[in-house]
């Protein structure tokens, strides 16, 4: 008897030092803290545009960067980011990112001009883009995969209920500090972040690879032009120069993935992880979610400030309860993604937030009492509980470790994209409706001054063109409907192979398994035990593949494993040979022209032990479980063979011409009814010591 050590490669691996290898919570949380922080500065800048411009003596165009800044630095660089997670190490990655965005974050408080307040806030994008890859490929390799679910609902609640809290917070400052508060109060909260990842979060293996200088040059390039015109296509009225650029970024991501395709070392995003379904798919759903928030939340912010009069932070507290909703519900969808298919739970997120952002759309006229805006928009809140947590934990679910940092960087800019396209495409199509519904254009718009109420004549046609502008998100979200109707599962088989882990990764001592595999050993690995019925009988062990059996053959256990002889793998060649004995009763020394295959099998045995005598295996007949109780004492006697006189043999016998007889003798009958190899089925429905209690009697 030998055993086939056997790893999931979607269990934590044997690199991780540090408090986080005893209990990952710990380390989940120190992550949490810096992910909150840069998700909420997305957006609390928005409510605080008119104080910058009065403060600063700056044009509606200029502030518009202080937040198109940030989001164009945070999008570009997270494919490299993610990469270089995996070669310095994720802990190492997020404590430089966050670091350098405290920094920056106290460099946009003290700024005395808008353009400094723009470089100030590229940093800050810069290095939130450094940290966000980081927190998602860690929770990948330090949590299993039965507690992965509740650390990614955690995760996208995080995600979720930042973004809605961040108008929120900013009013909340705004009113009582002033609008360099915004920015300070990052700094104790980064100082914090920065001591608990460092006590908290484990070191995990790095890998030594060579870094994609061309292909982080394309990437930054095409994101760069594409953001950039979709962040100025708007106030630019789409000139052609718009198109030109998007055109030219276009061509440059395509130039990115060919060369991926064609990257012979280590490619920045290696395409074959798209070859995962699930994985596509969510990274579709993370896009679709990305642009609902984004557009939804900018008509909400003006409907209440210019339709209904609220202030900033009244204006902010009528999304709380979507926030709350998204953050409450987080820990039980994380139970349910465990245990459940994503294809209902993600369905029936998107389904919800479509009907809701619907349903918010026709409550929105200028006669309407808030309390029936907060309705649709808790019920947003709760579709999308079931959407940011499932979609992470099934993009992350069958990536394996060494991968996990290029999985991120792509789900982690595919999202930030989403909400740059949301941003752009809500802008254009809000200033065609308040064009056509009000009779202005976006330029001459009142809707840029956000605390002051509209007058009464324009109040119902500037909320029609809300109210319209939100079946844009509405029908969006029918798209990650679609997405999720073809989520295969966490259980269905793939036939998806990963490339290899890295050379300097320990992937342990697994008899029976080749080099090639791709999996990492974690801590609850299994054994597979293949015992044959003769006692130095080898028995070949493999993984199964699309081109071998659906599972590898396990022998019924025999009582005397203990001097079974682990035969090297060279000596198979094509086939295996069905016995030892075998081969020494059909060849004894001295036989000329004996068969490579035969020779090689009787040399290995010559320098091995001698093994005793053969003993009839008695007692637990059939892997350790006591089959027949009355004849236990009865000797097993020996199957028959199962090719006696086919292909084997005759391989070892070129001297018979015959196809089907390579002795004198007449083969055995075939006692049994379906074709098999004869072991698991029985002419006697009484004889299961022989053939074992599992196996199929003899039709009457």
């Amino acid at each position: 008897m030998y055993e086939t050590l056997t790893s999931r490669n979607d269990e934590r691996g044997p690199g991780m030092r540090g408090t986080a290898a005893a209990n990952p919570w710990h380390a989940l949380w120190a992550m949490l803290v810096g992910f909150f922080m840069i998700l909420v500065d997305a957006t609390i800048v928005s409510v605080a545009n008119p104080s910058i411009m009065a403060a600063l003596g700056a044009s509606y165009d200029s502030v518009i960067w202080v937040t198109s800044a940030y989001l164009l630095a945070y999008a570009v660089p997270l494919l490299v980011a993610g990469r270089l997670g995996d070669r310095f190490g994720p802990k190492n990655l997020y404590v430089v990112g966050l670091t350098v965005f405290t920094l920056a974050s106290l460099w946009c408080g003290l700024a005395d001009s808008i353009n400094t307040l723009i470089i100030a806030r590229v940093m800050q994008g810069f290095g939130a883009a450094l940290l966000t890859p980081q927190t998602l490929s860690t929770i990948t390799r330090i949590f299993p995969a039965d507690r992965r679910g509740v650390a990614m609902s955690l995760w996208g609640a995080t995600a979720g209920v930042a973004t809605l809290v961040g108008p929120l917070a900013g009013g909340l400052l705004l009113d009582v500090l002033g609008w360099q508060w915004i920015f300070f109060v990052n700094v104790p909260v980064g100082v914090l972040g920065v001591a608990l990842a460092v006590r908290l979060i484990p070191q995990l293996d790095t890998q030594v690879k060579r870094l994609d200088l061309l292909g982080m040059a394309l990437s930054g390039i095409g994101m760069f032009m594409i953001v950039f015109a979709l962040q100025e296509g708007q106030s630019h009225s789409w000139a052609p120069w718009v198109w030109g650029t998007i055109a030219g970024g276009i061509g440059f991501m395509a130039a990115f993935v060919f060369w991926q395709y064609v990257n012979p070392t280590d490619p920045l995003v290696p395409l074959r992880i798209f070859a995962d379904r699930d994985f596509s798919l969510s990274n579709i759903g993370v896009a679709t979610i990305g642009f609902v928030v984004t557009a939804m939340i900018v008509p909400v912010m003006f409907y209440a400030q210019e339709v209904c009069g609220l202030s900033p932070t009244r204006s902010a507290l009528v999304v709380a309860p979507m926030a709350i909703a998204s953050g409450v519900l987080a820990p039980l969808v994380g139970r349910i993604i465990d245990r459940s298919h994503p294809r209902p739970v993600i369905g029936f997120g998107f389904s919800l937030v479509a009907i809701a952002m619907t349903w918010l759309s026709i409550e929105m006229t200028s006669a309407t009492p808030i309390w029936r805006i907060v309705l649709p928009l808790t019920v947003t809140g709760v579709g999308m509980a079931f959407i940011w947590s499932p979609l992470a934990a099934t993009a992350t679910r069958n990536l394996p470790p060494h991968l996990a940092g290029a999985g991120s960087g792509v789900y982690n800019t595919t999202r930030q994209v989403g909400s740059v396209l949301g941003s752009a495409g809500v802008a254009a199509f809000m200033a065609w409706r308040i064009s056509d519904e009000v009779g202005v254009t976006g330029a001459e718009s009142p809707a840029g001054d956000s605390v002051n109420l509209l007058p009464a004549f324009l109040q119902e046609p500037f909320a029609a063109a809300m109210s319209q502008t939100l079946l844009l998100p509405a029908f969006f979200a029918l798209f990650g409907v679609g997405a999720a109707l073809f989520f295969l599962g966490f259980g269905s088989p793939r036939s998806v192979e990963f490339d290899d882990p890295p050379a300097d990764r320990d992937i342990g001592d697994a008899p029976g398994w080749s080099d090639d595999q791709g999996f990492a050993v974690d801590h609850d690995d299994y054994v597979e035990y293949t015992v044959s019925w003769d006692d130095v009988e080898p028995v070949r062990t493999r993984r199964p593949t699309a081109e071998s059996d659906p599972e590898p053959a396990t022998e019924p256990m025999a009582s005397r494993p203990q001097h079974v002889l682990h035969a090297p793998a060279d000596l198979w060649h094509d086939e295996p040979v069905e016995s030892w004995r075998h081969v020494t009763d059909e060849y004894p020394a001295g036989v000329e022209d004996m068969p490579p295959a035969a020779q090689d099998i009787l040399d290995f045995l010559r320098g091995a032990d001698t093994p005793p005598p053969k003993v009839e295996p008695v007692g637990f007949a059939h892997n350790g479980f006591h089959v027949d109780d009355e004849k236990h004492v009865q000797p097993v006697p020996r199957p028959p063979l199962a090719d006696p006189a086919g292909r084997h043999a005759r391989r070892l016998n070129e001297r018979e011409p015959s196809r089907h007889r390579a002795r004198d003798e007449e083969p055995e009958p075939r006692t049994f009814w379906f074709e098999s190899n004869g072991r698991h089925a029985r002419q006697d429905r009484d004889d299961t010591p022989r053939h074992g209690r599992h196996s199929t009697p003899w039709p009457d």
